[in-house]
């Protein structure tokens, strides 16, 4: 069990070094400038890492459940390496394309299995009810990592473009270190019915059989689309604002720092206002955020993306605790994929057409429009949640 408990500090740390990534604060602007891409095949080419995520999100989760997580992470790593790797010699869409295929498939074994060994490690000694803190606690060091490796980026961009990438392969062997080191806690695993039997089996609980949790991915899924659109658009709608290069890393640390702020905070805002308040919190936090970047706008109207990132700070802890309550030990990285993949599946169908808006219309009017596209979106979709949570949630 001690040795089981050591997971938790190498989670952190994990969480800390992987997303502690050099290039962040800068990569639109490297895809523009130094590779010639424009809004449209920048969102195209987050499209196709999506589409890539998609195919790989769920086989990499089951193949997770069975290999084990410390496998999946430490492949993780590897492509990790490989994939940024790539940067460094990248001069076409092709080659940024082979990258972050790579990276996609690193993501995808990362995704849900980082999360299922939290809470499997937990589980070990009884101590599930603290998941949302620790959970909480891995994003904020995650943010924190993303923002200390943005603080400097664009300082280093301008003095070495490459400079951010090779640093970043440096990151990822550290990474690669810590999960070598992490331990597999014992679990339950499903009786083996062949492989196709059991995704099916497992995608059909958690769309068909439970609609709390079923709820619970769309909900989540439609509220992490709203902050990650302006992680692609913030820095040339910065650019357009003349915002000064050397005020992007800072920028962008600040957007993180925010991040690891509220999810660090999720579980005590969650504890006082409860699941209802805080999602009615997301969906001002949306409005008035996108509202503020599009209709205001000009050189710090940066400062309205830190609504949403504060949303997704405090979305995060809160709404995988939610997914975790209502998962199977044995299928835990699965459905979590299956979340991670109706993220992707939103992305792929939606995020091309949004870059062919920002080109045509401008970055503003962008996010203008998606305002009005998700006042429309949301409130349907949180009546639905609040309509099937799990009656002890209600009864708060």
């Amino acid at each position: 069990m001690n040795n089981t408990r050591s997971n938790i500090t190498r989670l952190y740390a994990f969480s800390f070094l992987q997303m502690t990534l050099f290039p962040m604060a800068i990569i639109t602007l490297f895809w523009k400038d130094r590779i010639g891409l424009s809004l449209t095949q920048i969102l195209l080419l987050q499209g196709i890492l999506s589409i890539v995520m998609v195919v790989m999100e769920y086989p990499s989760g089951y193949i997770s459940d069975r290999i084990g997580y410390r496998v999946s992470l430490t492949l993780a790593a590897l492509l990790g390496m490989i994939g940024w790797g790539i940067y460094t010699v990248a001069a076409t869409f092709a080659h940024v394309m082979a990258a972050e295929i790579l990276l996609g498939i690193s993501l995808a074994f990362i995704s849900g299995s980082d999360s299922a060994l939290l809470y499997e490690t937990l589980k070990q000694e009884g101590s599930e009810k603290e998941y949302a803190r620790h959970q909480g606690r891995m994003s904020g060091y995650a943010q924190a990592g993303e923002a200390m490796g943005a603080v400097f980026a664009g300082v280093l961009y301008a003095y070495a473009p490459l400079l951010p990438f090779f640093l970043q392969i440096g990151v990822w062997f550290l990474v690669f270190l810590i999960t070598r080191s992490m331990i597999e806690p014992p679990r339950d695993i499903a009786p083996h019915a062949g492989h196709l039997v059991e995704a099916l089996r497992t995608a059909r609980y958690a769309f068909v059989e439970n609609k709390a949790l079923r709820y619970t991915i769309l909900l989540n899924s439609a509220l992490g689309i709203a902050s990650f659109y302006p992680v692609w658009l913030i820095q040339p709608y910065m650019q357009h604002a003349g915002v000064p290069l050397t005020w992007f890393g800072p920028v962008w640390s600040g957007a993180n720092l925010t991040v690891a702020f509220f999810s660090l905070t999720s579980h005590r805002a969650n504890g006082f206002l409860g699941e209802r308040f805080m999602v009615v919190l997301f969906l001002v936090l949306i409005a008035v955020g996108y509202a503020g970047l599009g209709l205001i706008g000009g050189m710090w109207g940066f400062l309205f993306y830190y609504l949403l990132t504060s949303m997704r700070g405090l979305r995060g802890p809160m709404m995988l605790n939610l997914t975790q309550k209502e998962c199977p030990s044995a299928n835990r990285a699965g459905i979590l994929s299956l979340q991670s993949l109706c993220f992707r599946l939103l992305f792929v169908c939606t995020g091309p057409l949004v870059g062919m808006l920002a080109d045509r219309d401008g970055v503003s009017r962008a996010f203008y429009y998606l305002l009005y596209a998700f006042l429309l979106i949301l409130p349907p979709l949180t009546w639905l949640f609040f309509r099937n949570l799990p009656k002890e949630i209600q009864s708060k």
